[in-house]
């Protein structure tokens, strides 16, 4: 349950500051995506001012903890352990922590192979009894069943995906970027850069196993890459960001035959734009009236852009925002949907954005907030 702090009784939770007990409160969690030894960073946010304090680090020795998720119940943590090498041998990892949301702590559990290098996504299946994740140097995708006490299980499904695209430097084969359970159950789609590809799969949510659909993707331009992909909340939609296009490919979305179409490719980047920019993270607001990407500019402060919604799901330019900070990699909304917090990964910081929910703009709150090599940023209710 969410703590309010009263005036008239101070709440103290360990390892927060007195003063930051102001409002309503969330834990606000970070990868590193770095070398061994840096861990997990975790933070107090406050609801009511938008405000991060006493960051500290937590589960300090796992190895490069990139995107991770929270179970529902919010007592397990899944990561994705990036690198060419885990636990000594060939490929990436997936781990399992166990999670004291009263003193925002993390207790390791288990680890597996990915069999692939590279680990770049991690989600867990509507059911919570799966972890799938994406390879991204392996471009393979796979599904682990989950024990009752939160450890990873056997595997239950691998596929190597194939293909290639017109940029020779950077799409040689496949390169599997993100994984997510479509809404229903009923499907799996996996974002591929390599092959300018969503793949789509029919899921198993009992047994964890995946099988091609008919048809077994859709393309996007070729040479974009496909990166990241969030659905709209009435799951009649998916928003595919593209890396190397730093474009949306809108995509209407039917979730009884397991197919994409496309109805719109919108740039994330001002029309003048002359530098050098691959496309990040996307997401919905939780209201469904906006879309938000994000840029990585080369030599210069990352942009988030911000579309409205309008029919059929087509996007419309509201305005583009500097990040305050090189390599926005994620950002992710506050349970409330006031706040968004942007993680710019090489500026060593987290930035908070007030989000109006009427326009969709952003306006920043405060300086930004000093955290080192910041990762997918993730709030997790206090106990």
């Amino acid at each position: 349950m969410r703590r309010l702090a009263m005036a008239a009784a101070a709440v103290v939770v360990a390892g927060m500051s007195a003063t930051a007990a102001l409002g309503a409160q969330e834990w606000i969690f970070f990868g590193t995506h770095q070398a061994s030894g840096l861990g997990f960073r975790r933070g107090v946010f406050d609801d009511a001012t938008g405000k991060i304090s006493d960051i500290t680090t937590v589960a300090k020795d796992v190895q490069a903890p990139a995107y991770y998720c929270f179970s529902k119940d919010g007592k397990f943590l899944y990561t994705c352990d990036s690198g060419a090498t885990f636990q000594g041998q060939p490929g990436g990892g997936v781990s399992a922590f166990a999670v004291d949301a009263k003193a925002g702590t993390l207790t390791f559990l288990n680890a597996v192979q990915a069999t692939g290098p590279d680990t770049s996504y991690v989600s867990l299946d509507h059911s919570g009894k799966h972890v799938l994740a994406a390879n991204y140097g392996g471009g393979s995708i796979g599904v682990w069943a989950l024990k009752a006490d939160g450890r990873l299980g056997d595997r239950t499904a691998f596929v190597q995906q194939v293909g290639t695209g017109p940029n020779k430097a950077r799409q040689p084969h496949a390169f599997a970027h993100s994984i997510q359970e479509a809404p229903g159950g009923k499907f799996v789609l996996a974002a591929d850069l390599g092959a300018d590809k969503m793949f789509a799969y029919k899921y198993d949510e009992s047994a964890g196993t995946l099988m091609p659909n008919d048809p077994p993707s859709a393309s996007v331009t070729p040479g974009d890459g496909a990166r990241h992909f969030a659905f709209s909340p009435d799951a009649k939609r998916v928003y595919v960001m593209t890396e190397m296009g730093s474009a949306i490919h809108v995509m209407d979305w039917d979730g009884d035959k397991g197919t994409l179409s496309e109805t719109q490719r919108i740039s994330t980047l001002p029309a003048d734009f002359k530098g050098t920019s691959t496309g990040a993270e996307i997401l919905v607001h939780p209201n469904g009236k906006f879309v938000y990407a994000s840029n990585r500019l080369v030599g210069m402060d990352g942009l988030l852009a911000v579309f409205s919604v309008g029919d059929g799901g087509k996007l419309t330019l509201v305005e583009e925002v500097s990040t305050k900070g090189r390599t926005p990699r994620n950002f992710e909304f506050d349970p409330t949907g006031k706040w968004m917090v942007v993680t710019n990964h090489d500026g060593n910081n987290a930035v908070v954005f007030a989000v109006d929910g009427e326009t969709g703009k952003l306006t920043q709150t405060g300086e930004p907030v000093a955290v080192t090599y910041p990762f997918c940023p993730r709030f997790l209710p206090m106990k």
